[in-house]
């Protein structure tokens, strides 16, 4: 059976950082390009990151460009989403998910994968 699960959701203070994972069971992630995906309160869900198998090709959401960073550890077979100076509007559910595709984008109806979520809440 094939299944994401995201993880590291938490309430942080405006301004703070926050790591949240993505782990994988019934495939290998590390074959698989993957995105996170994010739904706030009343918000359409949108894609702000990306990362191609080989991680070399990544791609931002121009509202996180230059907060957030995208990466994979190829010995645990995780995917990550580094978030810096988060502000309140940062606050939603963020999702991975995974497509059988060498390169990936931010458009969700391209993966064939999806995790549950975990919350991130930006909040003082």
């Amino acid at each position: 059976q094939v299944q994401l699960e995201e993880s590291g959701g938490a309430l942080v203070m405006p301004g703070g950082s926050l790591r949240i994972s993505c782990a994988a069971s019934g495939f290998i992630l590390d074959e698989l390009a993957v995105a996170w995906f994010r739904q706030g309160p009343g918000d359409e869900r949108e894609g702000i990151s990306s990362i191609s198998t080989d991680s070399n090709t990544v791609y931002y959401k121009e509202t996180v460009q230059g907060r957030f960073t995208i990466s994979r550890d190829y010995a645990k077979k995780m995917v990550y989403l580094e978030m810096n100076n988060l502000t309140p509007e940062d606050t939603a559910l963020y999702r991975c998910a995974a497509r059988r595709a060498p390169w990936g984008d931010l458009l969700p109806f391209h993966y064939d994968y999806w995790g549950p979520g975990t919350q991130v809440t930006v909040s003082s």
